[in-house]
């Protein structure tokens, strides 16, 4: 990327600036402490924050070969883990056994071949990716249900009758208890009962405060229960039965029957009971025990975690300790109350529902303790950590059960929309702050079939670094399938294994991250800006002002409030409430740090008396605590005296006046706020927003804050948009200097404009295409004088020219590729999107009220200008598609001013000119800008070298007597020649040219900045033979200065592709493996075993295709226009 040049932008922002006072600023002239810890780790981030990727085993498809030279390329680009998981996907079924002996001498061997290199093993608790199942899991010990049959009974004489036998799965049943009570009559039955029994996980509201009352013949009274399980022997009740009509329950607990999926056949079995402890533990020795055994003195060095997956395997409502443990719980025994679960009322509605909502919290507080804080334990107890996926699913209130894990792990999709992961994120994030965990991990840029090797990093990273706003701070990147063929080169010759690529799949799904990837040799610089922002969000503790309490009941999943994102906030479950709040200096704190200024309560009218107990105290020692007040008790625990309690508790709080308006109460050293939202609560008390943006940017930036040691706090900061940004940001800081840091780069630099003033520090910032970075506050040691102010010529710097980003579309066209009747002239609808703001948009919102061919996946092309060049954008549905907009360089940077480590301030401008500029105490100073040089354009002829073979090239290969030089007299797509070896190409290309430089730009006050425009997709630069470094993401910008010389010049680009175009190639060509319908493999061909190349000319082999002969073609290549942009410096003095 380009050197670092932590420029702020002058422009629009400086007339905001201009008219806030500053106060007392600090170190105008003091450097920002570079050779300090955390400016060095932030430099040089440890091993322990690099990125991770699931390691997907596919089927028994393992080999030596395969795991060595799998984890060296990762090692090489920077990757610090894996997350194995072995699943079946469709991939012909491999020689090795899950869990067999070969097998498990196999990842003895991935764990040492980790130890060697430095990597991190994290094992998934079974095979599939849900659960805790396998072939040692019993039907006994596996996830129960509560089943039942009912024999009605004429009462009033002695009976002896067969009670028929619930159902039974996998030939496992056992009876709890046979049970009579007086048959109501027909009429209510309970609804939903099915998820309020927890026989399916289904979410319902905050318990309500009052019941409709149900007519009492439709009843059944407490009293009239009566527990006849004595009196069953052998399969016959004998029982004398007073007078009326009685039913007779059966009931009994059997297995769900559901298998961890999608599992290989060697690791299918049953689901444990997530509700047991010896389940728990029949699940971890299964597998975990034994690999730990296995690897011996790696196991907590190598192998360093177990893991649970997603919840995917519905619920389970009883376990053989569940009376027992539901009466430690709750207090009374649920015996005489299990006819409820048949939907029947007994004694009330509000007494049957209270009952429920004891299961469905008994349920929820096993599956914590039993399942996964057991499995924590024995992790721990084997020196293993326990990472998790714990949201969404489970019949659990999902922060309460995530606070077992050492990592939870949240997901975020690509392309689905950021909302639609967003509840996950909060959730894991949420329960690692107010657990103090540091680490917050994400199944990362999962995606269906429509991602098809279409993405190169600079094409993910806008929503990586949204995912980082939301709190994730470590990626696991979904996914790398296991290659278990060893060889790299697609152009090797003799016994050396020929490189099989894009090789294996998993299936359809998910990102294909793997060696095999054409430009994971160029991977290494994005996987260094991930390492850098994880490590720095791992630093301290998140910076939140309200922590927003959660209903009690479960199940329960955690979706922050619609507010105006004016300040952040965790969610938090009763436990954290319970077991770890306290109150110091008015705030809300928990032992590692993190602090609030408000507790929410939940839009509830039901609370136990634990739990508003303990809010009382809170409120007393300082807490401030907005929320209505509760009136009754959830649970049917100490009924009815603990709704008394409730309303004593309440009335402490709230007062003993009813109170239908706004309103606070001071109790103790604290208060109680009712009536308005915790935002809004905040707001009125004049609490600043903790970030803000200006209007114009603000709808495309994200943002999220830490508080770290010694006063320091630092804001990361995207745009999470294609287009450039210029705009003012707020930060709630006031006393400290900010420094802006690139984690680009790993470069830090003093900001030079800012005013601090009334408690928020406010500075302008241009930002590239979704570019991010770090703006750090640190207390220094001298005052600063900052700069509020610059003029030009007299004229004040103001914003940029208003049609920097306009866009105009030429043509558009939407429909089946090839299918002209199917196809659309969408251009208005695009031109309509573009003249909105919008620069990113769903392909598929092109169908809204014209669907050319419904059903169908249908192609977009859309030619538009920039004002610069004619560019062109192709997308799919259902993808994201996104117009590159980039015009403002360098027409709208007027200027850009510069702040060294020694505190020199200088002006770089575009723009020629004598530049003015004021600080806070009325300080002049003053630079003179020359006229700079003319851009110089480098158009064509390039001369361009193609390999032989397509392949994931490394960018230092040798040339080939066989390589394909082409001369390109304009730059184009190489999708758009006619010579096919280059319209199919996927892989690296060489382009180089000699251009002429004049002296004039040989002149220390000159930097020279070369654009490439448009590149598809990585690319590196060399001039002269100094290498100048990989471009991973757009702007393709660098700064040339240091290589340039006067005279002849040469320049070469190095331009890597992605696989698709080579894929569309091969299905013009005969097939030479036996495929299904959908393209996956039946069987592996054998001139694949035998280590052949493709008997009719194929050059790529993957498990799984997903693309056909018709498909169009991706952009590819340097498309440009490429031009050196030469720049003035001067010292402002």
């Amino acid at each position: 990327m380009p050197r670092s040049r932590n420029w702020v932008l002058i422009g629009c922002a400086l007339s905001a600036l201009a008219g806030m006072p500053a106060v007392e600023s600090y170190a105008a002239t003091a450097p920002a402490n570079t050779g300090d810890a955390l400016a060095r780790e932030f430099a040089s981030p440890p091993a322990s924050a690099r990125p991770w990727v699931y390691w997907f085993w596919l089927n028994g498809n393992i080999t030596r070969e395969g795991i060595t030279a799998d984890l060296e390329a990762m090692k090489r680009v920077g990757i610090g883990g894996v997350l194995i998981m072995e699943v079946d996907q469709g991939a012909p079924a491999g020689p090795m056994t899950f869990a067999g002996p070969e097998w498990r001498k196999l990842f003895t061997f991935a764990a040492s071949e980790a130890q060697r290199l430095g990597l991190e093993i994290n094992m998934n608790n079974d095979a599939g990716w849900c659960g805790s199942g396998g072939p040692w899991i019993t039907p006994e010990l596996s996830m129960q249900k509560l089943v039942w049959t009912e024999t009605a009974v004429h009462g009033g004489d002695s009976v002896s009758i067969e009670l028929a036998a619930p159902e039974s799965v996998q030939g496992f049943y056992k009876d709890i208890a046979v049970l009579a009570f007086p048959t109501p009559k027909a009429g209510f039955t309970i609804p939903d009962i099915r998820g309020k029994a927890s026989f399916d996980r289904q979410e319902f509201d905050a318990a309500p405060a009052s019941y409709p009352i149900v007519p009492s013949e439709q009843t059944i009274p407490k009293a009239g229960v009566i527990d006849l399980t004595s009196k069953f022997l052998g399969g016959k009740l004998a029982w004398t039965s007073p007078a009326g009509e009685w039913t007779v329950l059966r009931i009994g607990h059997t297995s769900t029957g559901v298998e961890n999926h999608p599992a290989p056949a060697g690791g299918l079995g049953l689901e444990s009971d997530k509700l047991s402890v010896a389940a728990t533990d029949a699940a971890f020795d299964g597998l975990i025990g034994k690999l730990i055994s296995d690897t011996g003195t790696l196991a907590g060095k190598s192998f360093i975690s177990t893991h649970i997956d997603s919840w995917e395997v519905g619920s389970n409502n009883w376990s053989p300790q569940f009376r027992e443990d539901f009466q430690r719980l709750r207090g009374y025994d649920p015996l005489p109350y299990l006819p409820i679960v048949t939907g029947r009322v007994l004694e009330s509605e509000e007494v049957s529902e209270r009952f429920l909502w004891d299961l469905r919290r008994t349920v929820a507080d096993l599956v914590s303790a039993n399942y996964a804080g057991r499995m924590r334990d024995r992790a721990h107890a084997k020196g293993l950590r326990l990472s998790m996926e714990a949201y969404d699913g489970a019949p659990t209130d999902d922060i309460q059960y995530a606070e077992n894990a050492d990592e939870p792990m949240s997901e975020f999709w690509w392309p689905v929309s950021n909302n639609a992961c967003l509840f996950s994120t909060a959730e894991m994030a949420s329960s690692a702050h107010v657990t103090g965990k540091p680490i917050v991990g994400a199944e990362s840029f999962t995606a269906g079939d429509e991602e098809r090797w279409r993405t190169a990093p600079g094409d993910i990273k806008f929503r990586g670094d949204w995912a980082f706003c939301h709190g994730v701070n470590r990626f696991v990147f979904h996914r790398y399938a296991m290659q278990p063929w060893a060889g790299t080169d697609p152009n090797a010759t003799g016994s050396e294994p020929l490189l099989r690529a894009p090789g294996m799949t998993m299936g359809p799904w998910g990102q294909h991250y793997e060696r095999t990837e054409t430009w994971w040799s160029q991977s290494k610089p994005w996987h260094e800006y991930l390492s850098r922002c994880q490590s720095m969000l791992r630093m301290g503790h998140y910076a939140a002002d309200i922590c927003y309490l959660q209903p009690e009941g479960a199940p329960r999943r955690y979706s922050p409030p619609q507010g105006t994102g004016k300040y952040a906030s965790d969610g938090c479950s009763a436990d954290i409430v319970l077991n770890r709040m306290s109150v110091k200096n008015g705030r809300i704190v928990l032992p590692d740090g993190m602090n609030y200024r408000v507790l929410a309560l939940p839009d509830s009218q039901t609370m136990t008396p634990a739990l508003l107990k303990k809010i009382a105290e809170l409120v007393k020692a300082g807490a401030t605590v907005v929320g209505s007040r509760p009136r009754k008790s959830p649970s049917l625990t100490g009924y009815p005296v603990c709704d008394g309690e409730v309303a004593t508790l309440a009335a402490s709080l709230w007062g003993s006046a009813e109170s239908t308006v706004p309103g606070r109460r001071s109790v103790g050293k604290g208060r109680v706020v009712w009536g308005q939202t915790a935002e809004e609560y905040l707001d009125a008390s004049g609490i600043p927003a903790d970030f803000a943006a200006s209007p114009g940017v603000k709808a495309d930036v994200e943002y999220i804050h830490r508080t770290l040691p010694n006063g320091i706090e630092a804001y990361f900061v995207a745009n999470l948009s294609p287009m450039t940004l210029n705009g003012t940001y707020s930060f709630r800081v006031t006393g400290k200097r900010p420094e802006i840091w690139s984690p680009e780069t790993g470069k830090t630099e003093l900001a030079a404009i800012y005013t601090d003033h009334n408690g928020v520090t406010t500075l302008p910032l241009h930002f590239d295409a979704s570019e991010s970075r770090f703006i750090v506050f640190r207390p220094a040691s001298k005052k600063t004088d900052p700069i509020v102010s610059i003029t030009r010529d007299g004229t004040p710097i103001t914003s940029s020219p208003s049609d920097v980003n306009h866009l105009k579309v030429f043509s558009a066209t939407y429909g089946p590729p090839g299918d002209a009747a199917r196809t659309r002239d969408v251009r208005a609808k695009v031109q309509t999107l573009l003249d909105s703001g919008a620069r990113v948009f769903q392909v598929a919102d092109l169908a809204n009220g014209d669907d050319p061919a419904f059903g169908v996946v249908k192609t977009v092309t859309i030619q538009y200008t920039d004002g610069k060049a004619t560019l062109t954008a192709m997308g799919q549905d259902p993808d994201t598609i996104q117009l590159s907009v980039d015009a403002d360089f360098p027409q709208s940077r007027i200027a850009d001013l510069h702040a060294d480590a020694d505190g020199k301030l200088t002006l770089e401008a575009w723009a020629p000119g004598r530049y003015v500029a004021t600080t806070a105490s009325g300080k002049t100073l003053i630079a003179k800008i020359p006229p700079a040089a003319e851009p110089i354009s480098l158009g064509g002829p390039w001369q361009a070298r193609f390999p032989a073979k397509s392949g994931g090239t490394p960018l230092s290969a040798p040339i080939r007597s066989d390589d394909k030089t082409v001369e390109f007299d304009a730059l184009q797509s190489w999708s758009l020649s006619s010579d096919n070896a280059v319209k199919y190409f996927s892989g690296t290309a060489a382009y180089t040219k000699n251009f002429t430089v004049p002296a004039s730009l040989i002149d220390p006050t000159t930097p020279v900045m070369l654009d490439l425009g448009k590149v598809k997709a990585i690319t590196q630069v060399f001039i002269n033979g100094q290498d100048l470094g990989i471009l991973w993401k757009a702007p393709y910008r660098i700064d040339v200065t240091s290589a340039l010389k006067v005279g002849d010049n040469e320049i070469t680009v190095k331009v890597t592709n992605l696989w698709i175009n080579r894929m569309i190639g091969d299905e013009q060509l005969p097939e030479d493996s036996s495929r299904n319908g959908d393209g996956t493999l039946k069987e592996y061909p054998a001139w694949l075993a035998a280590n052949q190349p493709s008997p009719t000319g194929r050059q790529t082999f993957t498990t799984w295709r997903l693309w056909g002969k018709d498909s169009p073609l991706q952009e590819s290549g340097l498309i440009g226009p490429v031009t050196l942009y030469p720049t003035r410096t001067a010292e402002l003095r």
